[in-house]
């Protein structure tokens, strides 16, 4: 084979990549363009959790001068691309699909569903549930004569570490999955590691939350996500060791 026989895939597999990726850029400027007219209610919903909680006389502030206008925006292009993971996620897919096996393309895809729902239901998690205990605690902790008053944008940052920190944390049940089916760990393996994951999910939560009612909202979850996968890897473990001894039957 020549040198040009072997650089068609190449540059072939190139412009599919530029392609896809422009395809990903269009999607999260389309679903921005969509979005940033509301981006002042965007962003005070997502102030809610903690301008709820804050006493009457206070309220937040901006301290740079373009933060008013920058910092919904900048939230706003952040949902965006929260709400096109599933369309990114899909490009990526059908870039690296045509170069997978069958058996291959039968596990990555569940993956990747469940993945970005898990993530998905972290951030809804950290929302509803974790952000107002979290809130509640911090400003009627403050002492007296302390206005609570948080900067826009330092709000924003803390925020979103909330989310990633909680969306990563959802996903336990899939990276067990992964350690089980890749051979790495065995469910009965990591089911002997139980009480060393318990230690370790509430030193997560020590270290993430400020007081013991949401170290404990962060930390149970993890642990039930993770006796969850335990119990899918298993099944799944199972159905694959059938399938296995039904081929085998099968051939013999």
């Amino acid at each position: 084979m020549s040198d040009a026989d072997r650089e068609q895939p190449f540059i072939s597999h190139l412009i599919e990549l530029r392609t896809r990726l422009v395809r990903i850029v269009v999607g999260i400027g389309l679903m921005f363009a969509v979005l940033s007219p509301f981006s002042n209610p965007i962003y005070s919903a997502l102030a809610g959790p903690l301008t709820r909680h804050m006493p009457a006389q206070s309220s937040m502030i901006a301290i740079d001068v373009l933060s008013p206008f920058l910092t919904p925006l900048k939230f706003t292009l952040i949902l965006a691309v929260f709400i096109t993971i599933p369309w990114i996620l899909y490009q990526a897919w059908a870039f690296v699909a045509p170069g997978l096996y069958q058996r291959e393309k039968q596990m990555v895809l569940p993956i990747l569903t469940s993945s970005t729902l898990l993530f998905y239901c972290g951030m809804a998690f950290a929302y509803f549930l974790i952000m107002p205990i979290f809130f509640t605690f911090i400003t009627a902790t403050a002492p007296e004569g302390v206005a609570v008053m948080t900067d826009i944008n330092r709000y924003l940052d803390f925020v979103m570490m909330l989310f990633f920190a909680f969306g990563v944390a959802f996903e336990v049940p899939v990276a067990t999955v992964i350690l089980s089916l890749a051979g790495i760990l065995s469910p009965e393996t990591m089911a002997a590691k139980r009480s060393y994951v318990i230690v370790g999910v509430f030193v997560i939560g020590m270290l993430l939350m400020p007081d013991v009612i949401s170290q404990t909202m962060l930390a149970v979850p993890m642990w039930l996500l993770f006796e969850a996968g335990i119990l899918i890897s298993r099944l799944l473990l199972r159905r694959r060791d059938a399938a296995r001894a039904t081929a085998s039957a099968g051939e013999s």
